[in-house]
């Protein structure tokens, strides 16, 4: 599908400067790097690509994805081995993983990691990129020989990468784990991991920098402020601590759910949270989810019990009887054998527990996750089991070491055939029976009800945090779409209202309450926000909940950097589009401004250029007219009034009846154009757009009013109360 595109990019690698395999030096030094896609199907479009490159064609590719089963340590091993095998034949390689050799893996010869997925889990991306960072000496073709000085992290999403970087810094600490802490005890923990970690980054004149902390916290967000622009301030990347909605009295709850959901426009469908859902979704005091101790204990036994545990013990008595029976004795064990004892042990539980578990939380057990709780059940049953084959194999060697040592004393001491046979007899009974004195052994000790319960209570706490986490994003995401509902009214005030100094902290002060209501109105139950419930959202407070105690509401559910970024943007984008007279502009203003109630619906540029094209068609000539006048009088955006000035604008009659464009756009605003707007924020909106086109060119006199005609079209008193309005 992006086949072109992926040309590009290996093109852009090996010929831009600034990138990892641009110059040979660089070559050399990257000479076994680690890749990480997301998909297996790409893995393998890509290195057939690779294989075909100029460049890239000198280097082995190791396709390290298997099917795509991540963390599976039979994959895992042979793409390990495939890797080291790849490095000692050949100079230079290239892996591609989607998902192996991320954990648990070293190849020191790896210099660099290539991030070509979406990973978002600040955990495993950090785990991932260092892969590179172990000690490696280098031998080349000469003999000589070097240490690895560098290893990198290439990344080609700042936004993502920077993100994780931040996440990863603060959630190592409590205080600012979870989005919590202030932006200076937050920069404090990025610079501290940037002394072991630095980071690289292109300015804004393309040279590569060392990125400071401060840049850091804000590159992310300055980017994510132009997607909350482009998304007519309805993006995510505006909000932050939703969680502290957890912890929100009731009126804060109801502020939120009285905003629109953007995504339930039929119906209003409030964000299913109060003051009591923090405790029935066990948040901690880090707003996550911790389920108590005894509530795991009690419905693990609820939900397994003793039939369960019954029959996990039969399965294991059968497991001891099957290895009791099948043993073969030999000098020199299998060399798989402490894994399939691991595979036979920890199967009777797993298998028993994760069937009665499947049959008790259906669709809430995810395929995922069982194989993780599989996993996690062997490691249980695995550190018993590697425990007692440790001794045991202790003690066998020592008994092997016993018999060799009395057979050899025998032989010197001139002992018969049957003498020896008899020691060699007795010592491999006494092996035999140390094999099964082991094996039952750890049959007891997974027997215990300590091993299995833990195990059954591993799954409930494992799936009923699931349960509470699945529950907890829910509620945040309808938190979420109930704030978009107010933040698609911003671009509106900033057209409005706004200008290059407005900032979160003052943006309260820049509306009169009435219109701040009056625009913020969900239309499916009237209610809108107040300005004292804007700054409530936005700075927190004290209140006194219901039964009369005093509590603080954290507030902050706006991201402040974002958001004055996004001002920032738009105020720029206004600017850049002001000029409606410029033919080149694709685009205007309000393509950043979502249609806000039913008489703020704009129409669309081409339906107003279509419509004004058929009124010249009735009217010809109507725009060289310098006495021809035209009125929108139930204005939305001003568009249309604009489309009419502009076509007035450019006439040649006009142009030679007018030669100065001040003086012909003043006759124009002052003598043909007239315009009603329904509402003080769309009168004001019209007059910025309509006037804004230029900072050189003053306008004396227009014919923008604010007036609702309405009721003057309803009662039939338009023309007479429009003479009246403009004194006509």
């Amino acid at each position: 599908m992006h086949d072109a595109d992926v040309d590009k990019f290996l093109d852009a690698m090996t010929r831009q400067d600034k990138f990892p395999f641009s110059t040979p030096e660089l070559r050399d030094e990257l000479k076994h790097t680690f890749w990480i896609l997301n998909r297996v199907a790409s893995a393998k479009a890509l290195a057939k690509k690779l294989k075909l490159h100029p460049i890239f064609k000198d280097y082995e590719i190791i396709l390290a994805a298997g099917d795509g089963k991540l963390d599976d340590d039979d994959e895992n091993e042979k793409s390990f081995d495939k890797v080291t095998k790849a490095i000692s034949e050949h100079d230079k390689t290239i892996t591609l993983s989607v998902g192996q050799l991320t954990t648990g893996v070293t190849i020191p010869e790896w210099t660099a990691v290539l991030m070509l997925s979406n990973m978002a889990s600040p955990a495993l991306y950090m785990q991932a990129a260092f892969r590179a960072q172990n000690p490696c000496l280098f031998h080349d073709k000469d003999g000589n020989s070097y240490r690895k000085q560098n290893a990198y992290v290439f990344d080609f999403d700042p936004a993502r990468t920077l993100t994780i970087f931040e996440q990863f810094a603060n959630d190592l600490i409590p205080e600012t784990s979870g989005d919590k802490g202030d932006f200076d005890s937050r920069k404090q923990h990025v610079r501290e991991l940037l002394n072991f970690f630095p980071v690289y980054g292109e300015d804004e004149e393309g040279s590569m920098i060392e990125l400071d902390a401060e840049k850091v916290l804000t590159i992310p967000r300055h980017i994510h402020a132009r997607e909350v622009v482009e998304r007519g301030f309805m993006s995510n990347f505006l909000f932050a601590n939703i969680g502290g909605i957890f912890g929100a009295p009731k009126e804060i709850i109801d502020i939120i759910n009285n905003m629109q959901a953007i995504e339930e426009p039929k119906a209003l469908a409030p964000a299913a949270v109060d003051e009591t859902t923090a405790d029935s979704l066990n948040l901690n005091e880090n707003g996550e989810v911790e389920i108590p101790r005894e509530q795991v204990i009690g419905t693990a036994s609820e939900l397994f019990g003793d039939k369960v545990y019954a029959d996990v013990e039969d399965q294991l008595a059968s497991a001891v009887e099957e290895i009791q029976r099948n043993v073969e004795l030999t000098p020199n064990p299998k060399k798989d054998e402490l894994k399939a004892l691991r595979e036979q042990f920890s199967r009777p539980i797993a298998d028993t527990l994760m069937d009665s578990a499947r049959a008790q939380y259906g669709g809430d057990l995810k395929k995922s996750t069982q194989k993780q709780l599989e996993r996690r059940i062997q490691e249980t049953t695995d550190t018993v089991v590697t425990r007692e084959y440790g001794d045991y194999t202790i003690r066998d060697h020592q008994l092997a070491k016993e018999r060799e040592d009395r057979i050899q004393e025998a032989q010197q001491s001139g002992a018969t055939m049957a003498e020896i046979t008899q020691i060699d007899e007795e010592y491999a009974a006494r092996r035999l029976q140390g094999y099964r004195d082991m094996v039952d052994n750890i049959g007891r000790k997974l027997h215990s009800d300590e091993t299995v319960k833990k195990a059954a209570e591993t799954i409930v706490e494992t799936v009923e945090t699931e349960k509470l986490n699945a529950e907890k994003d829910s509620i945040e995401g309808s938190v979420r779409d109930h704030l978009r509902g107010f933040s698609r009214t911003i671009p509106a005030f900033l057209m409005a209202y706004g200008d290059e100094n407005t900032t979160l902290a003052n943006f309260d002060t820049l509306v009169p309450d009435e219109v701040f209501w009056e625009v913020t109105v969900n239309p499916q139950n009237g209610q809108g926000v107040t300005l004292d419930q804007f700054r409530m959202l936005r700075d927190g407070g004290d209140y006194v909940s219901e039964s009369g105690e005093q509590k603080h509401f954290d507030g902050h559910l706006f991201d402040e950097v974002v958001f004055n970024d996004a001002v920032q943007e738009f105020m720029k984008k206004r600017a850049e589009l002001a000029n409606y007279f410029e033919p080149d502009h694709k685009g205007d203003i309000f393509d950043f401004i979502p249609p806000q109630r039913t008489n703020q619906i704009f129409t669309p540029k081409k339906v107003v250029k279509d419509m004004v094209d058929r009124l010249e068609q009735e009217n010809p000539g109507c725009f060289d007219d310098p006495d021809a006048t035209f009125a929108d009088l139930y204005m939305k955006s001003g568009m249309y009034v604009t489309e009419i000035v502009t076509r007035l604008y450019q006439s040649k009659r006009m142009k030679a009846l007018y030669p100065d464009d001040a003086e012909r756009l003043n006759h124009i605003f002052a003598k043909q154009v007239f315009g009603c707007a329904p509402t003080e924020i769309i009168y004001r909106i019209c007059l910025r757009y309509i006037l804004g086109f230029s900072d050189e060119i003053r306008i004396a006199k227009n014919n923008i009013r604010l007036c609702d005609t309405l009721e003057y079209a309803k009662n039939g008193t338009m023309d007479a109360e429009m003479r009246k309005l403009f004194d006509l």
